[in-house]
């Protein structure tokens, strides 16, 4: 048998295997071919029934992003009247092994024919395991390069690849990049523009950070923050935010703290609140104490709090509260 036996003819989206003979009993599986990212193959396996399969190469990348794909598969007859045979249209099947795919044509074929597939659409997740969109659609490629660049900074980050900064929290030290500090920070690149301590010593001392909290700020800044990471330490991070110059991550500490407000947790994000100038966290907090009353279920906490906070956010909470009482 010939290597044209077993080749696959493409364009971008259109793959065809001519047949000429066929054992009455066999297996045949088709080169690889290549419709969008991945290699693909076609299989025939011949008993009493004839079944075709189109299932991609096993490779990392069909591992880690399996194809959804969208597409009609037919069989063409190319001797005589071409009788063609087409399976219903399948959509949004992820394929990612021999089994995913397979057609069971039962009506006898005898003499050459084409399998013929049309991919209508290939589906597949971004690197960072963002949505699920086509790799034909408008702006796909942007997006897949995008998130390829957030991941590479990321490992740059996680596996300490040529840090030139070392950065000390409070109970421990991590590698960093001063270009991508500098590129995410004002305060950064003043101090690596200048002749300052951290220039010349090629440190950075984040003493009001623990190592965890440091691990987060720099996960944001290099883009690959996990979310349990994000909302263990958002008082740290929008500290560090504030600190740092750093408003997109403020913004989103900011949006994050106003969602799950509690007795617990009230009276730190008020204080917060107020120290960072965040008005919609501190409007919030107001509201959660006085408008529904939970002061009065907090004497103890709130006695405390007394003793700490701002004299001036003191003030404003007792206005609020004599407001509240001029209501009723």
């Amino acid at each position: 048998m010939t290597d044209s036996a077993y080749r696959v003819e493409t364009t971008s989206r259109l793959a065809q295997w001519r047949i000429d003979n066929l054992a009455s009993c066999t297996y045949r599986k088709s080169d690889p071919f290549k419709i969008g990212k991945w290699n693909w193959h076609l299989a025939l396996e011949k008993n009493r029934t004839l079944f075709i399969k189109l299932f991609p190469e096993i490779s990392n990348l069909t591992r880690e992003n399996p194809p959804i794909a969208s597409f009609i598969i037919r069989v063409v007859s190319s001797v005589g009247d071409r009788k063609t045979l087409v399976h219903p249209e399948i959509v949004d099947r992820q394929l990612k092994n021999t089994d995913d795919f397979v057609w069971a044509v039962e009506v006898p074929l005898t003499g050459k024919f084409i399998i013929d597939v049309e991919f209508l659409d290939l589906k597949a997740t971004s690197p960072n395991g963002g949505e699920i969109c086509s790799i034909w659609a408008e702006g796909f490629q942007q997006k897949q390069s995008n998130a390829t660049a957030l991941a590479s900074l990321g490992r740059m980050l996680s596996e300490g690849i040529h840090t030139d900064i070392v950065i000390h929290a409070s109970d421990g030290s991590i590698g960093a990049h001063r270009a991508v500090l500098a590129a995410r920070s004002p305060v950064f690149r003043s101090m690596f523009s200048h002749d300052l301590r951290e220039k010349e010593l090629s440190t950075i001392n984040i003493s009001d950070m623990s190592i965890e909290a440091c691990q987060a700020f720099l996960s944001y800044i290099y883009g690959n923050i996990r979310t349990e990471e994000f909302m263990t330490h958002r008082l740290a991070l929008i500290r560090a935010a504030d600190k740092y110059d750093i408003s997109d991550l403020k913004e989103a500490c900011h949006e994050s703290l106003l969602e799950d407000i509690d007795t617990k947790n009230v009276l730190e994000r008020l204080q917060s609140a107020s120290l960072y100038e965040l008005p919609k966290l501190k409007k919030s907090c107001m509201r959660y104490l006085v408008k529904f009353g939970k002061i009065f279920e907090m004497r103890g906490e709130f006695d405390a709090f007394l003793q700490c906070a701002d004299r001036e956010l003191i003030s404003e909470i007792f206005h609020e509260v004599l407001a509240a009482w001029k209501g009723f």
